[in-house]
């Protein structure tokens, strides 16, 4: 049945019952009331007290369960709407195999329900196939860029090479190893979204990751003299994989010290939040726009870099980090004031600190 038919006759019985209420409270005291007085010979109402009485607990009491039950009904009927909306609201890419409810009624709001499980399959087959697409393709790169980099650093090593030849082999050695960065990191989102990337589970140390990122954002901070502070490190551990949490935290250097101006500055720290390890990286630049903001984790996105950022690479940094963060049952997101500090606060479960910690893997 559909909504509109059900709606007609939920509001038609409780029209039909106010007005079964008031007919009956009108024959009561207009006819029944009535005879009863003559028979009985006592006086009777006017005729405006009756119709005061009829509009008093008869009209207005009609009234009232008509607005009550008109409002009823609306809430009921657009309350599977409402269930369908919420739904909806946490459906992403990566929960598209969850189906919204139905209602099996057959009405409109469950015909809704049906069209937008199928099409949600449908783009969760479409997103399969091009996570596999990439996948396969980045793994088919990466043999021809293999025998491409041997050859030419084997060309590189013959003492014959003018200056100028070893130059264009050099560009052209750079330009196979950035290929090779980006086909690498396409592969590892590509398993990451597609469930197939494994992580390791184990106690980590977070707070030495941190400390050895430190040490490496100073050598990557270091052409533009850059500074790089820890302002605070609370020991802690989380559960997951070493490499990938370093891998995602160089990410993170690397784009502060990319992104920052000539003599500008980097800040780190780690402090421990209840049940939470909470991750501050900081860095001066250009800052981010407000519109850009939302698209940073998009891969390839780049925004606006501003006139002092150095912006190599392919756009893939801030998607891989993100992907390692929920991985990880973590959260990562960006503050950014326009010529002013950017900052990647990053927060993971943390994990009571192991009884042999000697034994946590270095």
């Amino acid at each position: 049945m559909t909504i509109r038919r059900r709606v007609t006759l939920w509001y038609a019985a409780v029209m039909l019952i106010s007005f079964l209420l008031l007919g009956g409270g009108m024959y009561y005291e207009l006819v029944y009331e009535r005879q009863s007085a003559d028979r009985k010979q006592v006086p009777q109402d006017s005729v405006e007290e009756e119709l005061g009485e009829v509009l008093l607990y008869y009209v207005l009491p009609g009234m009232v369960l008509t607005v009550l039950g008109g409002w009823w009904l609306l809430r009921r009927s657009l309350e599977p709407l409402d269930r369908l909306t919420l739904a909806a609201e946490r459906i992403n890419a990566e929960n598209l195999q969850n189906a919204l409810p139905r209602t099996f009624n057959g009405d409109e709001v469950d015909r809704l329900s049906e069209v937008l499980n199928a099409m949600n399959q449908r783009l969760s087959a479409a997103m399969t196939e091009i996570h596999e697409f990439t996948l396969h393709a980045s793994h088919e790169l990466k043999t021809p860029l293999t025998i491409l980099h041997s050859e030419i650093e084997t060309a590189l090593a013959k003492p014959q090479l003018s200056i100028d030849e070893r130059n264009r082999l050099g560009s052209q050695l750079d330009e196979i190893q950035r290929l090779t960065g980006i086909v690498e990191s396409l592969a590892l989102l590509a398993r990451s979204n597609s469930g197939q990337m494994k992580y390791s589970q184990e106690p980590v140390p977070f707070h030495e990751i941190v400390r050895d990122t430190a040490e490496d954002a100073v050598a990557l901070a270091r052409p533009k003299q850059v500074s790089v502070k820890v302002e605070k490190l609370d020991e802690g551990w989380v559960l997951g994989d070493r490499n990938r949490l370093r891998q995602m935290l160089l990410n993170l250097a690397e784009n502060a010290s990319k992104y920052n101006k000539p003599g500008g500055a980097i800040t780190i720290a780690v402090r421990s939040d209840g049940p939470s390890l909470t991750l501050e990286m900081a860095n001066t630049g250009d800052g981010i726009r407000k519109e850009d903001l939302p698209n940073v984790f998009r891969k390839f996105y780049r925004g606006n870099p501003g006139p002092s950022a150095d912006p190599g690479g392919a756009g893939l940094g801030l998607s891989i980090a993100q992907a390692v963060a929920k991985a990880h049952h973590g959260e990562i997101n960006i503050e950014s004031a326009r010529e002013g500090w950017t900052t990647v606060r990053l927060s993971l479960p943390k994990l009571p600190k192991p009884a042999d910690e000697n034994a946590t893997p270095s």
